[in-house]
This record gives structure tokens, sequence and C-alpha cells, in this order.
């Protein structure tokens, strides 16, 4: 540290994350606090241990190459009694898998997710990037320049993760292992080829997945109709 002690420096760290209120970046911290994008890192890093050995109410998250200030989660209860609760995106199984085709192949286009699992996803892939757990991440050079999918900061914030590289390594071979094993939960016998049997079942499962969906957004939002509506009466 040249102008500031390494105390004005968290402060004004703080200050900054806190005044933005968005994920930034850590090359943006650094030029402010004028010291190196490594020592920007670990002067975080020794926050972020600080906060957490105090269990203070604000914890400052990394996702990939930026920092943001968030309330601890074990504050929530609390923070939703003076705020609307935010409504959380309704994840069905099949929005699980999908997503974790993207997160682990990232970039990657639609026709690669169909093919990994045999079965249409445009109505799952639509909804996760409603969600803001998946977005656009350009184009394929390859004719028809199909659009490629990659997750979020959102994804991160969602899963405790800082950045795609803490995701639990998985093998091929059990990817395969567990969507044979979820195929068999679902009524496949063997009887058919896998590709016989997914493409038969590919329409009812975006349809079941469309519906469940829409379920759980109707309850959500009566859950939070009703929140309102208390604290309304209260008033």
């Amino acid at each position: 540290m040249t102008e500031m002690t390494r105390e004005e420096a968290k402060e004004a760290v703080l200050a900054v994350l806190f005044a933005m209120g968005k994920p930034v970046e850590r090359e943006k911290l650094a030029y402010a606090l004028e010291i190196t994008p490594e020592e920007t890192d670990a002067l975080l890093a020794e926050m972020t241990k600080e906060q957490d050995a105090r269990e203070s109410g604000l914890r400052i998250i990394r996702l990939e190459d930026r920092y943001q200030l968030c309330t601890r989660e074990k504050y929530y209860d609390t923070l939703i009694r003076v705020a609307t609760q935010p409504s959380k995106p309704v994840l069905t199984d099949v929005m699980l898998e999908v997503l974790s085709v993207i997160a682990y192949r990232q970039p990657v286009t639609r026709a690669e997710i169909e093919r990994i699992r045999g079965v249409k996803s445009d109505y799952t892939v639509n909804r996760l990037v409603e969600y803001r757990l998946v977005e656009e991440a350009g184009r394929l050079d390859a004719p028809g320049r199909p659009i490629l999918f990659r997750t979020t900061e959102e994804f991160l914030r969602e899963f405790g993760l800082s950045s795609a590289m803490e995701l639990p390594e998985i093998s091929e071979e059990a990817m395969q292992e567990a969507r044979l094993t979820v195929l068999k939960e679902t009524g496949y016998d063997g009887q058919l080829s896998i590709g016989d049997y997914l493409n038969e079942n590919s329409e009812a499962e975006e349809s079941e997945a469309a519906e469940e969906t829409e379920a759980a957004e109707e309850t959500g939002a009566e859950a939070e109709e009703s929140l309102i509506m208390t604290e309304q009466e209260e008033d």
C-alpha cells in the first residue's frame, strides 16, 4: 500500500462495492486502490476471511474475476421481514440436467445439448435464459452460425461458486451412468435403444417440464402475494 493503509484500503473496497451494488471487476478495484490485481485478490481474500470469522451481516463473494458485496444467508429471514421476498427460479429435474450439460460443456450450442441428452431442449434452455442462469455467448463459426450458451454470474451466485472451475469433476462414464439411472426411473426397460426411447418421450418430457415450472411459479406468486397482503394488513 502506498497512499493508504491496509485498513483504509479495506474500507475503500467496501465503499466501492456498496455504492456499485453489482459485481465489480478486480482490475477496476486495483485501479481505484492503486495496487496490482494480485494484491487486490489477496486483500479481498483477507477481508472475506475476517467477515466469515465474525459472521458479519455483509460478505464479499467472488464471481470469476469480479467481486460483489452481499448479505449473509444467516440473516435472510430477518431481511425479508422488511423487504419483499424475492422470487427464486424453480428448477425442475429436467432444467437441472440441461443446466449441468451447459455448465460442463460451455460454451455449447443447443444442438450439442440435444445430442448429449437425446431429446429436444428448446423450452428448457429458454427458461434457463429467462432465469438468468444461462446466457448467449456469441455464435459458433460453423454453417448456420448456431448460438452458443454459457452459465452466468447469477448461476455462480445461486450455486455458491466463485468460478465454473469449482464445479466438481465428473467423468464421461459417470455422466452416462447417471443418465441411464434417470432413464430407468422414468420407465426405460432396455427393450428399445436409448435413442428411440428418448425420441418417443421427448415431447412429453418438455411438456411436463413446462407444466411443473408453471405450477411452481403460480405457487411462488401466491406465496409472494400472501406476504404482501400480510405486510399491508400489519401497516
